[in-house]
């Protein structure tokens, strides 16, 4: 007898809704504590790609429909890619790992991740890559390849390290152990903390205001930073001057003065 074909309601998806500047983007496989398939993946990858593509969007929040954010890799579907050495993530679309492989493109924009209860390997490699992360008290975090015999790949060799140190990077890599929010925001994993039911209500909040803010000028900040964790810090002072050149001759820096003067707060278009 063949195996039906799984629905797409089996293989999991990505939704996207817009609020104002914001995409809001779920994962959406609760059933399956929003475990991560090839498809999910392809799709979560659009949708980063629309928010960088779209000049309507100034940011992103990342969150997940159910009680978990996701318990990682459904090791059944994507295995099979590992093995191959495939990538899940089709050429050209921007990478939600941030990483800067060969082939993908790289997020300009900023992205505030809201996660709750379990939040295993490629979760935490999601929310590390975001700029911001909000954690509900009930997050449980584990980075747990070397309990299924794979290594991280998505971020978390580098970034847990970057964040915490070595010791606190390698105790939680090597070990593959369970930890919490209180852990997670010690280590600087996470930079809030709140209630589950609060957890999309504070991401979206703070998305809100950084979208009230100069588009360009947004962007410029979040790339320096990066420079300057990525290259080292002369790399980022290298780029100072040509690129306060460009903002302040932008409208928005027009507008900036014109909110100044008059007192009140900028209506931007990031241009």
């Amino acid at each position: 007898m063949n195996t039906p074909h799984p629905t797409p309601d089996t293989e999991g998806r990505i939704d996207c809704e817009v609020r104002g500047h914001v995409l809001l983007i779920c994962i959406n496989r609760p059933a399956k504590r929003n475990g991560f398939t090839a498809r999910m993946f392809r799709e979560l990858a659009e949708a980063y790609t629309r928010l960088d593509d779209d000049p309507a969007l100034r940011v992103g929040v990342l969150h997940a429909a159910g009680d978990h954010f996701t318990a990682g890799l459904d090791l059944p579907s994507v295995a099979p890619l590992m093995q191959r050495g495939e990538r899940a993530v089709p050429d050209g679309l921007v990478d939600p790992n941030d990483l800067g492989m060969p082939r993908y493109r790289r997020r300009s924009k900023p992205m505030v991740a809201a996660v709750k209860g379990i939040t295993f390997t490629v979760g935490i490699e999601l929310m590390l890559a975001a700029d911001i992360v909000v954690a509900a008290t009930d997050c449980r975090f584990s980075q747990l390849e070397v309990k299924r015999g794979i290594m991280a790949t998505g971020g978390a060799t580098l970034r847990m390290a970057e964040r915490s140190g070595l010791g606190n990077a390698m105790l939680h890599l090597l070990t593959g152990d369970e930890f919490g929010a209180a852990e997670a925001l010690r280590l600087n994993y996470v930079q809030k903390v709140v209630e589950p039911v609060q957890v999309l209500r504070e991401a979206l909040q703070i998305a809100e205001q950084i979208a009230a803010q100069a588009p360009l000028a947004v962007v410029a900040t979040r790339l320096n930073v990066l420079k300057a964790l990525e290259e080292g810090p002369m790399a980022a002072m290298r780029e100072f001057e040509a690129t306060q050149k460009r903002l302040a001759n932008s409208d928005d820096a027009a507008e900036g003065v014109r909110s100044f003067v008059e007192k009140r707060a900028g209506k931007f278009t990031g241009r």
